[in-house]
């Protein structure tokens, strides 16, 4: 691992993006040992590095050291952490980090959201909806072939049933599928979910297991593959792997505990 201390030291002191990449590798290391165990294919699992309320240095250290995948919860950080890290490419940073939007999404910021986040996770009403497919029709088409801009969606579902957390609830689940469906801008690749937090992450494995259920029986209703599953995080990672989880969003057991909020 000399090269990608070399290339996070460029962002963050030597000893700061040691112990940054440590974390990382053994967060790494869970996952793909819960892949495996599973008899999976560790490539089939995704990790988001959740970075918020962390500086955008520690994103560029850790991009550059060859995380790929980001996630952010409010749009104004997300917006000027993803200014400032492009500034960084100058030193060292290669390859653009691929940033994902995990918190609510209000309707009125869909307007800040589109085209600029690979996956949007937290869809989770006809409204928010189509606010996003209104400002994709606004925006130019892409390429030289005149393209129709798109966005990639999960639906965040309410598994846990709690008044505090946003979702859909998963009776409602296959009629916004269809209003998504019918919206043409908008790729709806999978379900994402956040059950209720436990000390002991094995006490998740219901909640993961429903929704991967969820999604199988939403995939067979509407034809559709929908192949992603959004669900773990650092406390119960491995059980997310273990009951099918394509994408896990882990945040402080890779930047460490966040600093207060600024």
């Amino acid at each position: 691992m000399p090269h990608d201390i070399a290339a996070a030291s460029a962002f963050l002191p030597p000893e700061a993006a040691q112990a940054l990449l440590d974390r990382w590798a053994d967060v790494r290391a869970r996952v793909d040992g819960a892949a495996r165990a599973a008899g999976r294919d560790p490539a089939g699992v995704t990790l988001v590095a959740v970075s918020k309320y962390h500086p955008a240095a520690s994103v560029a250290a850790l991009a550059a050291a060859g995380q790929r995948d980001f996630g952010e919860n409010y749009v104004q950080e997300a917006l000027r952490k993803q200014t400032e890290v492009a500034d960084m490419t100058g030193m060292g940073l290669d390859a653009a980090p691929r940033w994902h939007f995990i918190g609510h999404l209000q309707s009125n910021k869909a307007k800040d959201v589109v085209g600029r986040f690979a996956l949007l996770h937290t869809v989770d009403s006809e409204t928010l909806a189509r606010k996003l497919d209104q400002r994709l029709a606004s925006l130019p088409a892409q390429g030289a072939g005149g393209t129709a801009p798109s966005q990639d969606i999960l639906l965040q579902v309410n598994i846990g049933d709690e008044e505090q957390k946003s979702g859909v609830d998963p009776d409602d689940l296959p009629v916004l599928a269809g209003a998504v469906l019918a919206l043409p801008r908008l790729r709806l690749l999978g379900l994402m979910c956040m059950p209720p937090i436990f000390d002991d992450g094995e006490a998740s494995r219901p909640y993961f297991a429903r929704l991967r259920e969820l999604r199988d029986a939403l995939s067979a209703r509407v034809g559709l593959p929908l192949p992603h599953l959004s669900m773990g995080m650092s406390h119960d990672v491995e059980v997310a792997v273990a009951e099918g989880a394509t994408i896990v969003r882990v945040g402080t057991d890779i930047f460490g505990p966040r600093p207060p909020k600024s």
